[in-house]
C-alpha cells in the first residue's frame, strides 16, 4: 500500500498505461479553483488556454498550489518515487456544444524527454463526462515505442499542429469520466484522445507533467522545472519561478518565452539568457 494509491492501482497504471479516476478536491474546492480561473479569463478577454502554455502554472498562485496539493503529490510518489518535478502544465478547454477535440497521439511525439517518463494528471476542473468529451485512452498503447504521427492540421483540432495517429481500433478505447475535483494519471506513451463537448457546460481540464529528476530534456535548451518533494541529485533542470502573486510579470514572461521556443525549429532554439 502506497500513501494515496493501492497495489492494484498502481499495477493498473503500469498494465494499462492510465488510472482514473482518482479523488482529489472537494466540490466546493473545485468550484473555487474554476472560479480563480475564470476571473484570470476576465482579465485576459479569453481562455486561459489561449494565453498561458506549455507552464500555465507558474504566473499563478492558486495554481502552483494546486499541482503540489500533498494528496496528489502523495499519488504522484506511489508512481515515480519520493523526488517529484513539475516541468509544465497546460489547460484542455471545451466550451459548451463546443466542436473541439483531441486527436488520438502521444504526448512523447514532442516532449523530447530521456527517459519517457512523464506522469500526467489530467485534473477536471469542471465535470468531464463522456457527453462533455472525457479522455479516452487505449489500455497497453504504451511501452511501444512512438507511433506514426501525422500533422494533419484538422479544423477544431485542440492540439497545436493537429498530431494524429490514424487507423486506432476505437472498440478498444475506454473512457475515463471525470467529476469536478476528479484527476487521472497517464503515460506520456500511451495513446489517448477525446471527443468534442456535446454538452451544456464548459470542460475544463489542466494537464500536469510530473517526472523524477532523473529524467531530462533533450529538445529545449535551458529546460526548467519546478522541485515539488524530495531532492535533485542530477540538476538537469533549471529552476522554475514561484509566483509572487496572481499573473507574475516575470512568470508571465517566462511562459511567452517557453511557447515561442516551442514553436521554433529545434536548431532555432536558444537557452534563456
Amino acid at each position: 500500500m502506497g500513501r494515496m494509491l493501492t497495489n492494484e492501482q498502481v499495477n493498473s497504471y503500469n498494465t494499462d498505461g492510465f488510472l482514473g479516476p482518482i479523488g482529489l478536491l472537494k466540490p466546493e474546492e473545485a468550484a473555487d479553483i474554476r472560479y480563480k480561473i475564470e476571473k484570470v479569463e476576465s482579465e485576459f478577454a479569453g481562455q486561459i488556454q489561449s494565453r498561458c502554455k506549455i507552464k500555465a502554472h507558474i504566473p499563478f498562485l492558486f495554481l502552483c498550489e494546486l499541482i503540489s496539493h500533498p494528496k496528489l503529490l502523495d499519488a504522484v510518489e506511489d508512481i515515480i518515487g519520493p523526488n517529484i518535478m513539475c516541468w509544465g502544465s497546460s489547460f484542455f478547454q471545451k466550451e459548451a456544444r463546443d466542436p473541439g477535440f483531441v486527436s488520438w497521439h502521444q504526448d512523447s511525439t514532442y516532449y523530447g524527454l530521456e527517459p519517457c517518463e512523464t506522469l500526467t494528471a489530467w485534473i477536471a476542473i469542471s465535470e468531464a463526462s463522456r457527453e462533455a468529451g472525457c479522455m479516452r485512452f487505449l489500455p497497453g498503447s504504451h511501452n511501444q515505442g512512438l507511433y506514426d504521427h501525422e500533422e494533419t492540421l484538422a479544423e477544431n483540432n485542440i492540439l497545436s499542429r493537429g498530431q494524429t495517429v490514424l487507423d486506432i481500433d476505437e472498440s478498444k478505447a475506454i473512457h475515463v469520466p471525470l467529476k469536478a475535483g476528479e484527476f487521472s494519471f497517464h503515460k506520456e506513451d500511451v495513446l489517448h484522445a477525446s471527443d468534442p463537448n456535446t454538452s451544456d457546460d464548459r470542460r475544463i481540464g489542466l494537464s500536469v507533467h510530473y517526472i523524477a529528476p532523473k529524467v531530462r530534456e533533450t529538445g529545449f535548451p535551458g529546460a526548467s522545472a519546478m522541485l515539488l518533494r524530495g531532492e535533485d541529485h542530477y540538476g538537469f533542470w533549471a529552476e522554475d519561478i514561484w509566483p509572487k502573486d496572481d499573473f507574475d510579470r516575470e512568470a508571465l514572461n517566462e511562459v511567452d518565452r517557453v511557447w515561442k521556443m516551442y514553436q521554433m525549429k529545434p536548431e532555432d532554439r536558444q537557452p534563456s539568457p
